[in-house]
């Protein structure tokens, strides 16, 4: 790669009940390395399904949440997690949910960010948390070193927590827009690429080959239909304990819940045209124009 290239790099740390950005400045990079980054509830896990899926050529019995870790978690501590990837002989596969700004950024490594429409990503957000159960608060908000205030159970109202979420960027999780934004800015990067849940719910298979080929994974094409069947969120919801932290034990109503319906546009029986507006002029005034269309459609100007 060029060496004129402006690679980014880290100018901050991000800590919260979910955050411990610090992991990444003591985290030994390979060249090889595959980071898997969205703001959050945008198609992460299902990236991590067939980024593992292709690599193994297909195995029913890959515990992928355990293969690979949202680093950036405070939860279980970097004293125990790093040293549990550091250990890990496979082509190591990683998740982060933050901006570009506190992530220790490789010129080496490979980057897919994964874009997906607020309004989505806060319906999913919600099931997320309204159906957490008391594990969840007490790993969150009790294990030492949490900086910041709790996080606290959700309104039963899925609308105010829109309003929330719109009103203080993110609440009660992180920033949206500087996610969104840090990632879009960075996306000619000859090692980032930049993909939609859109078109991965249009055309799976498809996207997956690009993904294969940014990554150079060689696909074994007797095994293609199996990796893709594994892929599928019918059976990903049917094998949700490999595919979700701790096997779901987070969520009463099991792993399921996680992967939850993989669907767009369930907001649109809640919000109003003036809520979809505000929506969409806010993600025009944060994002520009360009960024706002590829994170509603897809579609690039």
């Amino acid at each position: 790669m060029p060496s004129t290239i402006d690679w980014p790099v880290k100018a901050r740390e991000l800590h919260s009940h979910h955050f411990d950005s610090t992991i990444w400045n003591d985290f030994r990079f390979r060249d090889d390395d595959i980071i898997i980054a969205t703001y959050g509830k945008a198609g992460t896990s299902w990236t991590q399904q067939m980024i593992a899926q292709m690599m193994f050529g297909g195995d029913p019995e890959l515990a992928v949440a355990e293969m690979s870790p949202w680093l950036d978690l405070r939860v279980p501590p970097k004293q125990v997690k790093l040293p549990e990837v550091e250990a890990q002989t496979h082509r190591r596969f990683m998740k982060t949910h933050l901006p570009v700004d506190a992530l220790v950024f490789s010129p080496q490594a490979k980057y897919i960010y994964i874009g997906r429409d607020g309004r989505d990503v806060v319906w999913s957000l919600y099931n997320h948390h309204a159906n957490a159960n008391d594990l969840w608060y007490d790993a969150l908000n009790n294990t030492p070193g949490r900086v910041g205030p709790p996080i606290e159970r959700p309104p039963e109202d899925i609308r105010q927590y829109w309003q929330d979420w719109m009103d203080k960027d993110g609440f009660p999780f992180w920033s949206f827009w500087e996610n969104v934004r840090s990632w879009w800015a960075i996306r000619d990067l000859p090692n980032v690429m930049m993909i939609h849940f859109t078109d991965l719910k249009r055309d799976m298979p498809g996207e997956m080959r690009k993904i294969a080929a940014f990554l150079d994974i060689e696909i074994d094409e007797t095994r293609w239909d199996t990796i893709v069947e594994y892929c599928t969120f019918d059976w990903m919801k049917a094998n949700a304990t490999k595919s979700v932290p701790l096997g779901g034990a987070f969520w009463d109503a099991g792993a399921e819940v996680f992967i939850n319906k993989g669907v767009n546009g369930r907001w649109k029986d809640t919000l109003t045209a003036e809520d979809n507006a505000r929506y969409e002029a806010m993600a025009r005034s944060e994002l520009g124009d360009a960024c706002a269309q590829w994170l509603q459609t897809g579609q690039r100007a």
